[in-house]
């Protein structure tokens, strides 16, 4: 292995290290992350709103996204490198997605966490990173740059 490759390996374990010991401050583990996700689009899937977007997307496909999002959220988490897919993708074209649903989804996400986040550090972290992912699809699939164009005279 190239000394390169070494040095990049052992930042990287390091930063999971690291990640793994500031979860477990935090009360996070595999296994809280598993009841989040699960009791999160349990309720996604009871809401008025939102539960009719998701399940146009994922009707029959619902345990299949359900590992997904646990594997997503423990990579996030753990930095693990693990999640390898391409949310913007995976969320474009969604029937009925519109940028005013993210707003909905991190009330709930919240409300979620207010219920069975282990600590509040957990419910703070779990929270800002929810936001920035939420803002970067809203951008990424909805932003317009035209709209910000001095030139068109808004």
């Amino acid at each position: 292995m190239s000394e390169d490759m070494a040095a990049k390996a052992a930042h990287s374990a390091a930063m999971q290290e690291r990640a793994e010991r500031d979860m477990a401050r935090m009360g996070v583990d595999a296994a809280f992350i598993s009841r989040l996700v699960e009791t999160f689009y349990e309720r996604v899937r009871a809401h008025d709103t939102l539960g009719p977007v998701f399940d146009n997307r994922l009707s029959g496909r619902w345990p299949e996204h359900m590992e997904k999002m646990k594997s997503f959220w423990s990579s996030v988490a753990f930095k693990t490198g693990a999640y390898g897919g391409k949310p913007v993708q995976a969320h474009m074209g969604v029937g009925g997605m519109s940028a005013d649903l993210f707003p909905q989804w991190l009330t709930l996400f919240s409300q979620t966490l207010d219920e069975i986040a282990p600590t509040g550090q957990a419910h703070e972290w779990f929270m800002q990173t929810a936001d920035r992912i939420a803002r970067s699809l809203t951008l990424s699939l909805f932003y317009n740059p035209a709209f910000d164009d001095p030139a068109r005279g808004t």
